[in-house]
C-alpha cells in the first residue's frame, strides 16, 4: 500500500511543479508600431596648414622670379553637401592686395590662388570662392592653396607676416 501512496504522491508533486511552470495563461495581445527617427544636419570642418614661403631674395634669385608655396585646406563635410570655400584678404591688405609686414612699415605682397598656374585669385566673395562638389563622404578632402610673392619688390631683411582668414561656407 505503501508504494501505490507513493507513486500516486509522486505524481501529484511532479504535477504541481509542472504546472507550477506554466506560463500564466493570457487572454489576448495587443500591438502597435513604435516610431524611431533622426535627423542629419549639413555640417563642415576646416582646418589649414600654412603657407610657408621661405626666403625671399630681391636681389638674384626673386629679381625677377615670384617665391611659390603652397598650403592646404582641410575639409570634412556630411555626406552629399557641397560646400564653397573662402580666403580674406588677410590683416594686413591694402584695397584687394595682400601684404605680409615685418611688425613695422615694412610689407612684402603676395597673392593666394586656386589653381596650379596661379591664374585665378582664391577670394571671399562670389567670384574668389572655390566650390568643392558633393561630398562623397565624411572624409576629410584636401584642397591646395598655391602661393606667390611677387618678384621685384624691394624690402629689408626681415621676418614677414599675415593671417588670413579661411571661411567653409554650407
Amino acid at each position: 500500500m505503501t508504494s501505490r501512496f507513493s507513486t500516486a504522491l509522486g505524481l501529484a508533486v511532479a504535477t504541481a511543479f509542472l504546472i507550477g511552470m506554466q506560463p500564466p495563461l493570457r487572454a489576448a495581445t495587443g500591438t502597435t508600431n513604435l516610431s524611431v527617427s533622426a535627423t542629419v544636419s549639413i555640417n563642415c570642418t576646416i582646418t589649414t596648414t600654412p603657407v610657408a614661403f621661405g626666403a625671399y631674395d630681391p636681389i638674384v634669385a626673386n629679381a625677377t622670379t615670384g617665391l611659390d608655396a603652397t598650403g592646404t585646406l582641410v575639409v570634412a563635410c556630411t555626406k552629399g553637401s557641397t560646400a564653397t570655400l573662402g580666403l580674406g584678404l588677410g590683416g594686413n591688405a591694402l584695397a584687394s592686395v595682400r601684404r605680409m609686414v615685418d611688425g613695422a612699415t615694412n610689407n612684402l605682397t603676395y597673392e593666394l590662388y586656386q589653381d596650379t598656374g596661379r591664374a585665378t585669385v582664391w577670394g571671399n566673395a562670389t567670384v574668389g570662392l572655390l566650390t568643392t562638389g558633393a561630398a562623397p563622404s565624411k572624409a576629410a578632402r584636401t584642397f591646395t592653396v598655391y602661393g606667390r610673392v611677387a618678384a621685384g619688390q624691394d624690402v629689408p631683411a626681415g621676418s614677414f607676416t599675415d593671417t588670413v582668414v579661411a571661411t567653409v561656407n554650407f
